[in-house]
């Protein structure tokens, strides 16, 4: 794993920072957080200030059972107050970005310009709004950010609470999607290597309870299912309704499930005046391509794109164009 093989370089920096923040996306997911959970422990391991940045107003259900039920246990801090914890050579500050490699998808983008020097954990492919000046540790081939801070605790012998190893084996199911996708030999031993430590399967499915409304939300958007050539999968929300970015991708994850369907596009405003897509495949389908010529970007089975000032109905034009032009059509 890409992790460990960078090791050595992820060290020199770890060993020279008197302070560390970790930051991840936004709109935190459990891989995400689990992640900076993770990670945040084998710091504490090694005596280091480290502090964990999350900007987000509202979570999803599973980010906050974890935070309410670790406050107090984990140092969270907003991004606005990290003047405060600034060591004053910026030289020994570092920050660690997880899950994420996009400038404009971290929680806050001002902390890229307070800090020099920079670490990024990541599984998502590169593209052209990757952080430039950063050492990248990135292994698209890994199922999830969790993961590959599994790996580091182990090789590091990293004393992990049953709670602890619980969070992280949850970013590992949220992101497999139940193991069903992106799931390698050493996903498997990872799930083995936590679940030895105590992690609880039951605790997970907890993390992942959904709300009944929000369910119900998304279920609407399985009513207007539109095949394109017979294995792409597409359906749009109505204009009307604001979903969160983790709803599209939870309605993307299950259009996967039908018989034929090799990959999935779902449309439907996050805001006001923002439209988003939320991509999945099974990986024989190239969601990227499609995604990057709309000024998303993504991996093999996952992918997004953000879209300001305009209409669902135009979002779904441009999406179709560039599926007719990936297809050849």
């Amino acid at each position: 794993m890409k992790i460990i093989e960078q090791r050595r370089e992820l060290n020199k920096r770890i060993k020279r920072a008197k302070v560390i923040f970790l930051m991840a996306h936004k709109d935190l997911d459990l891989d995400a957080l689990g992640s900076c959970v993770g990670l945040s422990l084998i710091l504490k391991q090694r005596k280091k200030d480290c502090y964990i940045i999350i900007d987000d107003k509202k979570h999803e259900l599973g980010v906050e059972k974890i935070l309410r039920e670790l406050d107090g246990c984990i140092p969270v801090i907003r991004g606005e107050d990290i003047d405060k914890y600034l060591y004053p050579n910026n030289k020994r500050n570092l920050l660690i970005v997880l899950d994420t490699n996009k400038t404009e998808l971290v929680q806050n983008q001002d902390i890229l310009k307070k800090i020099d020097t920079k670490v990024i954990i990541d599984h998502h492919d590169l593209g052209k709004t990757t952080i430039k000046d950063a050492l990248i540790i990135n292994d698209d081939e890994v199922s999830s950010t969790c993961e590959m801070i599994t790996e580091l605790t182990e090789f590091y012998d990293v004393e992990l609470d049953p709670y602890y190893a619980t969070v992280l084996l949850s970013g590992i199911v949220l992101d497999t999607n139940n193991f069903t996708l992106k799931t390698s030999a050493e996903t498997y031993y990872a799930a083995y290597y936590l679940a030895n430590l105590g992690a609880s399967a039951k605790k997970v499915q907890y993390l992942l309870k959904q709300d009944v409304e929000e369910y119900t939300e998304r279920q609407k958007l399985l009513t207007g299912i539109e095949t394109i050539n017979k294995k792409i999968a597409l359906t749009k929300a109505s204009p009307y309704t604001i979903y969160r970015r983790e709803d599209l991708a939870k309605v993307a994850d299950t259009l996967l499930f039908f018989n034929n369907i090799e990959a999935s596009f779902v449309i439907g405003k996050l805001g006001k005046d923002t439209v988003g897509i939320s991509a999945r495949s099974l990986g024989n389908f190239n969601i990227t391509r499609i995604l990057e010529k709309l000024g998303g970007g993504g991996d093999d089975y996952n992918g997004a794109a953000r879209f300001e000032n305009t209409t669902i109905s135009k979002v779904e034009q441009e999406l179709k164009k560039a599926i007719a032009k990936e297809e050849g059509e």
